[in-house]
């Protein structure tokens, strides 16, 4: 299987002054799909503008025809499923059937406190997703739901006409612990990691390597323990957050090399930043887009 090249596009820009051009010219370059961060703020961006992911996959929707969107990622951190399966549902529509929800437990970032409550501890987190992945599943395949957990209630919620694609936009289920890999197993139709967060300060590529390589095999046992093929599940590595940082941007070789090596662990995409000057994901627009139109052929 050839891999595939996407983007994300951080919400940082008005839609009028360079938000939309972002969008429109990532359709132009090739990319298999454009992403969007889903929080309320972000690390270095928290004091400056930032906009929501909903509205902004909205309007790029309609600023484009071909180009699939999506979320890296979305979590229960100030989301609960009933709204936003309404959300979701309406944007598959909208975009005619071009919507994937990465989705993720969250951390401990600016999300967890925004509404007021103490953040929650790595399990408290792990908890609530446990529970928000299957009732967003059935909130997005079923026409009335009906449902009351320990942290996430429905009465009798509508969801029609459900979603453009079929049973349901697909998942991207963000996890590296044995709960989310079976969240991911049994609801994802794709798998994302951004690699082992422990090796981003010290560790090497060869260490990072290693690591996902062995997130992925224990992707694989979650899959196996469900009774299903691993090779259905699509691998998504969101990078600049490994040992590597920016340098597989600084030049199409070096990409395709560290690409490559990932693909052969099995990754089927690969998710760039778009460049963002003054910022951690700062890199040469002209090599970005050569990486863009180039690349992919380089790596079927």
């Amino acid at each position: 299987m050839s891999l595939r090249l996407s983007t994300v596009i951080l919400p940082y820009l008005r839609w009028h002054e360079g938000g939309r051009s972002a969008w429109t010219r990532a359709e132009q370059l090739g990319f298999h799909t454009g992403y969007t961060y889903d929080h309320l703020s972000w690390r270095t961006f928290r004091d400056g503008p930032w906009f929501g992911a909903i509205p902004t996959l909205t309007a790029a929707a309609t600023a484009t025809e071909r180009l699939r969107l999506g979320t890296l990622v979305t979590s229960p951190n100030f989301r609960h499923p009933v709204n936003l399966a309404k959300e979701l549902i309406s944007l598959d529509d909208i975009s005619g059937g071009r919507i994937t929800l990465g989705i993720g437990a969250g951390g401990t970032g600016f999300d967890a406190t925004a509404l007021g409550q103490d953040p929650w501890t790595p399990r408290e987190r792990a908890d609530r997703f446990a529970e928000f992945v299957p009732l967003l599943d059935r909130l997005l395949t079923e026409d009335s739901v009906s449902y009351e957990g320990d942290f996430y209630s429905a009465h009798e919620a509508r969801n029609i006409p459900g979603c453009v694609q079929r049973p349901r936009l697909p998942f991207a289920v963000a996890a590296t612990g044995p709960r989310g890999l079976k969240l991911a197993a049994r609801h994802g139709q794709a798998w994302v990691t951004t690699g082992d967060p422990k090796l981003f300060e010290n560790g090497t590529s060869e260490q990072s390597v290693g690591a996902i390589r062995g997130q992925v095999e224990k992707l694989t046992d979650a899959c196996v323990a469900l009774g299903r093929d691993v090779h259905t599940v699509d691998k998504v590595l969101l990078t600049g957050f490994t040992p590597d940082r920016g340098r597989p941007l600084e030049s199409l070789d070096a990409f395709v090399d560290f690409a490559g090596r990932h693909q052969e662990l099995g990754f089927t995409e690969i998710v760039i930043h778009w460049p963002i000057p003054d910022s951690d994901f700062a890199a040469d627009q002209k090599v970005f887009e050569e990486i863009a139109m180039e690349a992919p052929t380089q790596l079927r």
